[in-house]
């Protein structure tokens, strides 16, 4: 059975990457993933999952997430399945993503489940992998582009 701090660690660790996308501290990413971390927006985005470094997550969603005024990702309702040295979070989630335009609505907000797999190095969880599945979305999804 898991301890008390492992679940804790966990859902901060997981909390963790919606703060950093928040606040902007894309370059702490390396805190939380792991050195190959497999993304999975293939719910929203379409295509394939790929595997990528705490370094090219972080410029990829500096790039994304500063287009907007402002981001806001809460993770809740946690469910957490440790196995060793290796653990699952899953979680809901609401992201909304602001940005004044002329036309149209000024936000975008999305919710779903996010599933993370992590593993655990030392004393420290990483996040290792990432699966999004959006199951709803209301405003103005064009923000995006």
């Amino acid at each position: 059975m898991a301890s008390t701090q492992d679940r804790l660690d966990i859902i901060e660790t997981c909390t963790r990457m919606a703060w950093y996308a928040d606040h902007r501290e894309c370059e702490r990413l390396g805190e939380i993933f792991a050195d190959a971390t497999v993304l999975d927006y293939t719910s929203l985005n379409g295509g394939e999952p790929v595997t990528v470094s705490p370094e090219q997550i972080g410029s990829a969603w500096a790039q994304a997430l500063g287009r907007f005024e402002a981001t806001q990702h809460l993770i809740t309702n946690h469910l957490v399945t440790v196995a060793g040295d290796a653990a699952v979070c899953t979680a809901a989630f609401q992201a909304t993503h602001r940005k004044g335009t002329p036309l149209g609505a000024s936000l975008w907000t999305l919710g779903g489940i996010y599933r993370f797999e992590l593993t655990r190095t030392g004393e420290t969880w990483k996040i290792a992998a990432v699966v999004m599945t959006a199951t709803w979305g209301d405003g103005n999804q064009g923000l995006v582009g």
